[in-house]
């Protein structure tokens, strides 16, 4: 119970000279993401229906220090432009829970602030903390430089 109360939050921020649709667009095209996505090296939508929505099931596979793993979130917000959030769990729920989110904000003109960030919750994160806190800000820092290196050159 504690650890849901007092979850670890781990974020990176990025600015990108792009328009929030454009960075939304790159975000959300999961088939390219083999092609440019150093941490998340695989995302798509398991639904039945294939929509990014709230209630959509997905299936990503992140590439770490410690190996590469594969998940199955859960879409809890899709709003274009504005934010994408997710929440995986190891085991039942109680084990490990990761809510992983994504905020698009203006930060000037022709400027727009990525957030990427994730809430761990669990009996297992108090163990996992300090890896973590050394591996998981480093992997958001490589995806968020290399989603605005492809932002920005596919812009031109």
């Amino acid at each position: 119970m504690w650890t849901h109360e007092h979850p670890v939050r781990l974020t990176a921020s990025v600015e990108i000279k792009a328009d929030p649709e454009q960075v939304w667009g790159v975000l959300t095209d999961f088939s390219a993401y083999p092609q440019w996505n150093p941490f998340m090296t695989s995302a798509e939508i398991t639904s039945d229906d294939g929509r990014l929505r709230p209630g959509a099931t997905m299936r990503n596979q992140l590439r770490q220090p410690s190996g590469t793993s594969t998940f199955d979130p859960e879409v809890l917000v899709a709003r274009p432009g504005r934010e994408l959030r997710w929440l995986g769990k190891l085991g039942p729920g109680w084990l490990v829970d990761g809510e992983h989110r994504f905020v698009i904000e203006r930060a000037g003109p022709g400027t727009v602030r990525l957030t990427q960030s994730e809430s761990f919750s669990g009996v297992l994160v108090p163990i996992a903390e300090s890896k973590l806190r050394a591996e998981t800000p480093p992997q958001f820092r490589a995806m968020n430089e290399a989603l605005k290196k492809r932002v920005e050159n596919t812009r031109h």
